[in-house]
């Protein structure tokens, strides 16, 4: 099984994009903004692009499994000196509910993504039987 992130559209406050599982559409993304490498606003900022690996393990903060993401050894994401811990696919709508996190939903809008409980149950009905598998993040002016 193979998750890619596919951005398209980018804004001051928010980056949308599309979810695929093994080239299948399934819902789409909302993540902070992108910035330029080696920039991080803390809670403003999208994981960089690039290759990933996604295991489900509990999350202290949502009391229940996700699907984090990471790609050092301590489960963290580490990319030109820029550190983000806790990176986790979940249920939100806006930037206010991300914190460098990629949201899932079935609806967008600018800024906004919609039915998003909905799609992140369908989401992580995919991934249950999961062990680790590999996400890559692509930003679309670079397919």
């Amino acid at each position: 099984m193979k998750l890619k992130i596919i951005r398209e559209v980018f804004t001051n406050k928010s980056t949308i994009g599309s979810l695929y599982i093994d080239d299948v559409f399934v819902c789409f993304t909302l993540e902070d903004k992108v910035r330029e490498d080696g920039v991080k606003i803390y809670g403003e900022t999208a994981i960089p692009d690039g290759k990933y690996s996604v295991t489900l393990s509990y999350s202290n903060r949502f009391k229940r499994v996700l699907p984090l993401i990471y790609n050092q050894p301590d489960l963290s994401v580490e990319s030109d000196g820029v550190r983000f811990e806790g990176i986790r696919i979940h249920a939100g709508n806006t930037d206010k509910d991300t914190h460098g996190c990629p949201l899932v939903g079935f609806t967008k809008s600018k800024d906004f993504i919609g039915n998003s409980r909905a799609a992140f149950k369908k989401v992580m009905e995919l991934l249950k039987d999961i062990d680790i598998v590999e996400l890559e993040i692509i930003n679309k002016d670079e397919v």
